[in-house]
């Protein structure tokens, strides 16, 4: 089963970029729990906790698309490394106020200041396009191993971020993150055999990726996903501590991803002859039904084991989803495109670590696992409603390749 990733390593160049974007991810991983533990160890409020987290990651959604627009526009090293080192300021700052007891309101503007970066996601999945733009079965393959990738990075770096937080100074997490994210990403960047070219401007089709048809949807859908992901990420934090078992939050969060982690292996190595659009519906249900369990857990171990068989819908959900994106626009607007899809999981993250803070504080822990649950299902309802628009577009798309030509 591994041996289908091999070829991946074979590209002259990959292993280079592939070893950045796991620094990367791993830092990434980290910055949302990070916060998360800093500010209900600092402030002891999960609901201010939630809502900084919230903030960042909601101008992380803003900034993505338009940061991906002027990669597809200038190239990855030129857009991309301004923000990286900014960005690296900014994070610094932050938890130097937060080690001072600044007011609030600076933390609010640090943090959001520091989410103005580029996603090392759609940048390293375009590279794969580049690559495998003649190969689908091994595209499919690259895909799938980009989520296993984001899903291993969640396996460790939350537990890092935990570790390093609770063992070291609140802060630290927070520190360890910015550091791994901003070598990481210099690491890719430098990687330029792999980078690939600017279409021409008189090549790139007009108007924004959103406007391609299915991508909105899509997009939608991924909302309602990174809602579960904020949701579990502040509710397992609160579940662990109101069990008196804090550190126990990482594991509970490492199960997720590793539940996640083990069938993005598997899913890799599958070749599907049925559409995206059919897959994207099938692991929205298995999302949704493996996370309602969550609702009736016991105790920490109890919601670890749940989380693990939960997780496993995660990786085939993300995969079939982003696939679909990067399918539906013309390679002009890859990073664009693929950054939409993106800003809906970040947009869904910031709402639910925010939604799941004020539940946490209103209903307790285990009730509030009620609010990745119903995202689950709202998401299921959006792809029956609109799962004709979006076969369309797919089947449009995939007419318009084929002709090597741009979707109308």
């Amino acid at each position: 089963m591994l041996a289908a990733y091999a070829p991946l390593f074979r590209v002259p160049g990959a292993a280079r970029f592939i070893l950045g974007t796991a620094f990367s991810r791993v830092g990434g991983s980290m910055f949302g729990v990070a916060i998360i533990v800093m500010l209900s160890e600092r402030r002891d409020s999960f609901g201010l906790a939630g809502a900084i987290s919230a903030v960042g990651v909601l101008v992380l959604a803003i900034a993505g698309p338009v940061i991906g627009r002027l990669v597809d526009r200038f190239g990855q090293r030129r857009v991309a490394l301004p923000f990286v080192t900014t960005s690296a300021v900014f994070c610094t700052s932050t938890a130097l106020l937060s080690l001072a007891g600044a007011p609030v309101w600076t933390i609010f503007v640090g943090y959001g200041l520091s989410a103005i970066i580029p996603e090392p996601g759609p940048m390293s999945r375009a590279r794969w396009a580049h690559i495998f733009h003649a190969e689908p079965d091994r595209l499919h393959t690259a895909m799938s191993f980009e989520q296993v990738a984001d899903e291993a990075s969640f396996v460790v770096g939350p537990v890092l971020a935990v570790l390093v937080s609770t063992l070291w100074f609140p802060e630290a997490g927070l520190l360890l993150a910015e550091l791994l994210f901003t070598i990481g990403m210099i690491a890719f960047l430098f990687a330029r055999e792999t980078e690939p070219p600017v279409v021409p401007a008189h090549d790139r089709p007009g108007g924004l990726a959103i406007r391609r048809p299915g991508l909105l949807l899509v997009a939608i859908v991924l909302t309602m996903t990174g809602v579960i992901f904020g949701a579990n990420e502040v509710v397992a934090v609160a579940f662990a501590k109101e069990q008196a078992a804090t550190s126990f939050a990482s594991i509970i969060l490492g199960a997720f991803a590793l539940g996640s982690t083990i069938s993005g292996i598997v899913f890799g190595a599958t070749k599907f002859t049925m559409s995206l659009t059919k897959r994207l519906l099938l692991a929205a249900s298995g999302m949704f039904l493996l996370e309602a369990p969550a609702l009736f857990a016991g105790g920490v171990w109890p919601l670890a084991v749940i989380m693990v068989i939960a997780g496993s819908a995660t990786a085939p959900m993300l995969i079939t989803s982003l696939s679909l994106a990067q399918h539906l626009v013309p390679k002009a607007l890859m990073t664009e495109g693929m950054a939409v899809a993106i800003t809906g999981i970040l947009i869904g993250i910031s709402g639910g670590a925010a939604v799941g803070g004020w539940a946490i504080e209103a209903w307790g822990a285990r009730a509030a696992y009620a609010v990745p649950v119903a995202a689950g299902g709202i998401a299921v309802v959006l792809i029956v409603l609109g799962y004709r628009r979006v076969r369309s577009a797919e089947a449009a798309a995939t007419l318009a390749q084929q002709a090597d030509a741009p979707v109308a």
